[in-house]
C-alpha cells in the first residue's frame, strides 16, 4: 500500500510541476503627463502583480514640476500584460471606467507614457 501511495505522490507531483507558467523579469518605465491637474501632493500608480498592489500606491518621482512624473517597476511574471490605474492625492483616474493594460514588450524593457484620466 505504501508503494502504491508513493507512486501516486510522484505522479501528483510531475503533473503539478509541468502545469507551471515559466515567469520572466520584466522592467516598466512609465511617465504620467498631469500637467492638467492642479495642487498635486502626491502621485502614484496601483496595479495587480509585486511591488503593485490595489491596496496603496507605488510612489511615482516628479521629472517635470507638477507635469511629469515617472517610475520604474520592476516585476517577475509569466502574464503578456499587467493592469494598472494612477492616483493623484491619493484619487484613483478612470473610475468605473475599466483598468489600464500595459502589455510587456517582448525585450524585458517595457516604455509606457499615459496622460492622467485618458484611455488610451
Amino acid at each position: 500500500m505504501k508503494f502504491i501511495n508513493y507512486i501516486l505522490f510522484l505522479a501528483f507531483v510531475f503533473t503539478i510541476s509541468s502545469c507551471v507558467q515559466e515567469s520572466y523579469v520584466r522592467h516598466i518605465k512609465v511617465t504620467l503627463d498631469v500637467s492638467e491637474l492642479k495642487e498635486i501632493s502626491t502621485v502614484g500608480v496601483r496595479g495587480n502583480g509585486d511591488p503593485l498592489s490595489w491596496a496603496e500606491d507605488y510612489p511615482m518621482q516628479e521629472l517635470v514640476k507638477d507635469s511629469l512624473y515617472t517610475a520604474v517597476i520592476t516585476t517577475k511574471t509569466g502574464y503578456k500584460f499587467g493592469e494598472c490605474k494612477f492616483t493623484v492625492n491619493g484619487d484613483f483616474e478612470l473610475k468605473d471606467r475599466e483598468n489600464r493594460r500595459v502589455y510587456f514588450a517582448e525585450s524585458d524593457t517595457t516604455y509606457y507614457h499615459a496622460v492622467f484620466g485618458i484611455a488610451e
